[in-house]
Parts: structure tokens; C-alpha cells; sequence
């Protein structure tokens, strides 16, 4: 109650972040050294203004203040430079949808994603969770970014549309999904439209990217009106463009629109989580360690995971969840004042730029001790403080926080039980972290790991020191 009242009385400070550019802002920062550049911010108060291209912003540095927009989205609306670029790839969305329009398409979406129905697609994830250790053979380096991405891609693209993508089609999208992704992060810091309009190697490879992906979802919506209907979210929504349930009808572009946006969304992300999680794990060994345990406990020899485990799998979800806020994948986002208000003391007008960013609260030293320390124990039942809980943010807060929270985690605890009790990856010889590259998202986006199969999957007995676990090298299995 008294921190409650404290916070309420706090006054906040405000200030602009040194180096400015001119026309290009603080983007010549953002882009080569992301993290960096927002680390710095805090320095400089609660509310910084800074500049993108030409354009003022203004960047949220504390928990508090970033719940105070969250929790007001008709005055601090989705907009913004970031989703001024995601809505020419994915329309009017969910994602990218003004706040008046959010809760119709929202009610129309929720039920495939509610907590009830997510159980139904635990075999779903742990089949294709284990095809992917099933072409990971011992003894050899794995691609784990792209596994990751193909493996989220087949698993969102099957909750979307059934079986209507075969696996030539999947890898399709899997590309072009990881080159628009790259490339609308520049388009973002710089949002100078001329420049993207330059034949460069970089934007016709991004136009080719976004083509390709709208051509595939039209074919597929195309075909699916020729065929009987199915009980997926394609489905849903094709019934919602005959007005089915006595709601109004949508448009035929809109199911174009929410098919696009649950795919980037579905995909990306959840890919970098679960790359980032076994980069993390092969950086830990007592995580890892204690991680194989439970599920040797918990599984047995090789069995997989089902929603009757997940209660059991503890450490398992602990391990998503430092992940998520040691390695957040959707790491800044941006609104936009839809009138003249007040934050932190500083008047901005209707139309300013808000940013906030999910790493910059996950790393607060005040809020998380030693924050670059990977630690899934912060996680265990009882030990978050409430002020950890609230700055945790890896799928926003509010009434526009992410309709597939809960799907998220339940993938990428299921996926990582499945590999990680079938497989062991370790870094290369030689391996340095090095900072990740800047996109919409952020993680490792081109991790090579070394395979083992675990031998305690098998059935015989492992080593589970500290040292053997974090050695850096393929054993014979």
C-alpha cells in the first residue's frame, strides 16, 4: 500500500538523449548498437525524447510510466513508426488495428487461443517438436535458428490453416517471414520512404519477401473456399465473412489481414525464444542440469510431453520465462497519442510518437539484480516480487496485450521438453556471444550448434556434473 501511494506521489523526470544526427536522429545508433543505445536512455530520466529520422519520439524508461500507457490504449493507441510499417505488411490486423476496431476482431480470434482450447494443440507442437530431433543426428552441427523457425512455422501455419501448407510451401513463408522481418526494422529507425524505394539488393529482397508471402496466403484462402470447411482459425473466419453467429460479416480482406498478422507474430518470435533458450542452456550448465532432471523425472525414457505434464514441468517453464526476460524477442514497440496529454509532466501533442521497450524494463538493474545474469530460479513459484511481475512484459500488458500469451508459453515449454529430452546442443569451439542483430525482433538469427543425442533419454546413465556439462565438444553417442 505504500509503494502504491509512493509511486503515486513520484515525480517523474524527463530529458533528451545526446547525438542526434542530422535527419537521421538517433537511428544511426539504434540500428548499429540497439541495446546499447537504450541502456543508455535511463540515464537521462523516466521520459527521454529522442529522434527517429527526422521525427521526435518519446521513450518510456520505467515500469510504472510504461503501465500508465499501456493501460490507457484510447489515448496511447497502437501508431507509431513501428506499426505504420507493420500495417502495409499486415493491413488492418489484430496487431496493427486502431482501438476503436480491436475488441470486435478480437472477440472474433480469442476463442482458438483460450487457455481451454490450447491443450488440444500440445500433440500438435510435440510431433513437430520431435520431427526436428529427428533430423538432428549426433555427432553433427544443426542450423537451430532456422529448425526453430521451421518448427514454429509448421506449428502456426497448422493452428491457422490445417494441413493446407506442405512442407515446401512452409519453408516458403519460414523465408520470406525471416527476410521481412529484417527488413522492416530499418524502415522503422529511418522512416524515410525514399530510401526504401532505392533498387538495393536489401529492398528487392524484401519486396520479393512480402509478395510472396501475401500470394501465398490468397492461394491458400482461395483453396480452402473450393474444399469443405474445416475447424481451424481459416475456418472461423471464412465462416465470419457470411456473417455466421449473427455478428457482422468481415471482409474478404481482413481474413487476408488476420492470417498474416497471426502468422509473423506466430512464428518469429516464438523461433527466437526457443534459440535463445538452448544458446542460454549450453551457457549454463547447472540450468541445463537441473533441466534434463525434471524431465528424466517428469517423462521418463523419451516420452513426450502432454498438457497433464505441464503443471510438473516447473523448471522447464522457469527456463521460458528468464529466457523471455533475459532474451526478449519483442524488445521495442511504439504508440501513438491520439489527443494532446500529459506523461511524466511533459505536455505531448495528439500524434506523438511513444516508444517502450520490454528489454530496457527486463534489464533494470533496480528492479532485476545482476539483470545480464541468466537465472530461471527468479521464476520459481513465490519468489517474483510484484514489481518483477509488472515490468515483466515479454507479450505487452493492457487490453491490447498479446491474444496468444498463453499459447506462447505452452509452445515453447512443450517444444523445449521435446528436443531438450531427446537432444543436448552445444556452442561450437571457439563460440562469442556477440550482440544480436536489430530486427522487429531480437535474438540469434543464425546459431549453429554442435547435436548430442542424450544418453538418458535412452535410458542409460549420464554424467551431471557442472564441468561435463558445459564442455564444448560432441560425444560418440
Amino acid at each position: 500500500m505504500s509503494r502504491t501511494v509512493s509511486e503515486q506521489k513520484r515525480t517523474w523526470t524527463t530529458g533528451t538523449a545526446p547525438g542526434i544526427f542530422p535527419l537521421l536522429g538517433h537511428a544511426i545508433a539504434f540500428y548499429r548498437r540497439p541495446l546499447a543505445c537504450l541502456n543508455s536512455l535511463p540515464a537521462h530520466g523516466d521520459l527521454v525524447e529522442i529522434r527517429l529520422g527526422p521525427q521526435r519520439a518519446w521513450m518510456v524508461c520505467h515500469p510504472e510510466l510504461t503501465h500508465e500507457v499501456l493501460m490507457d490504449p484510447h489515448t496511447f493507441d497502437k501508431g507509431g513508426p513501428l506499426y505504420d510499417r507493420l500495417g502495409k505488411l499486415m493491413g488492418d490486423g489484430l496487431v496493427t488495428c486502431r482501438q476503436p476496431t480491436h475488441r470486435d476482431k478480437r472477440r472474433l480470434l480469442q476463442p482458438a487461443f483460450r487457455p481451454s482450447h490450447v491443450g488440444a494443440y500440445a500433440d500438435l507442437i510435440t510431433e513437430e517438436a520431435e520431427a526436428v530431433c529427428e533430423t538432428w543426428p549426433a555427432g553433427r552441427t544443426v542450423p537451430v535458428t532456422e529448425a526453430m523457425m521451421g518448427l514454429t512455422t509448421r506449428v502456426i501455419s497448422r493452428v491457422l490453416l490445417s494441413d493446407s501448407l506442405d512442407d515446401t510451401t512452409a519453408a516458403a513463408v519460414r523465408d520470406c517471414l525471416t527476410d521481412v522481418v529484417r527488413g522492416l526494422f530499418v524502415r522503422t529507425v529511418v522512416p524515410i520512404d525514399a530510401l526504401f524505394r532505392l533498387p538495393t539488393p536489401a529492398n528487392r529482397r524484401y519486396r520479393r519477401a512480402l509478395t510472396r508471402l501475401h500470394a501465398i496466403i490468397d492461394t491458400v484462402i482461395t483453396e480452402r473456399r473450393r474444399g469443405a470447411d474445416r475447424d481451424d482459425v481459416l475456418g472461423t473466419l471464412l465462416a465470419a465473412t457470411r456473417g455466421d453467429g449473427g455478428a457482422p460479416a468481415i471482409t474478404e480482406q481482413e481474413v487476408h489481414d488476420h492470417l498474416i498478422t497471426l502468422l509473423l507474430t506466430g512464428a518469429e518470435t516464438q523461433a527466437l525464444c526457443l534459440a535463445a533458450a538452448f544458446s542460454l542452456l549450453a551457457r549454463h550448465p547447472e540450468a541445463e542440469r537441473r533441466l534434463h532432471a525434471e524431465l528424466d523425472s517428469v517423462l521418463g525414457e523419451g516420452r513426450r510431453p502432454g498438457p497433464d505434464d505441464l503443471p510438473r514441468l516447473v523448471h522447464t517453464r522457469c527456463v521460458v520465462s528468464e529466457t523471455l526476460r533475459h532474451s526478449s524477442p519483442g524488445w521495442l514497440f511504439t504508440r501513438v497519442t491520439t489527443r494532446e496529454t500529459e506523461l511524466a509532466g511533459c505536455r505531448l501533442p495528439a500524434g506523438a510518437a511513444v516508444l517502450y521497450s520490454p528489454y530496457l524494463l527486463h534489464h533494470d538493474p533496480v528492479t532485476f539484480p545482476e539483470p545480464e545474469r541468466f537465472d530461471p530460479d527468479r521464476w520459481l513459484p513465490g519468489l517474483p516480487t510484484v514489481e518483477q511481475r509488472r515490468a515483466m512484459m515479454p507479450f505487452s500488458a493492457g487490453g491490447r496485450k498479446c491474444l496468444g500469451d498463453e499459447f506462447a508459453m505452452v509452445e515453447a515449454v512443450l517444444a523445449l521438453a521435446t528436443i531438450a529430452g531427446r537432444r543436448r546442443l552445444r556452442h561450437l569451439p571457439g563460440y562469442v556471444e556477440r550482440p544480436p542483430r536489430p530486427g522487429i525482433t531480437m535474438g540469434p538469427r543464425a546459431l549453429v550448434m554442435a547435436c548430442e543425442t542424450r544418453s538418458s533419454a535412452a535410458g542409460a546413465p549420464r554424467p551431471s556434473t557442472s564441468r561435463t556439462a558445459g564442455e564444448h565438444r560432441v560425444d560418440n553417442a
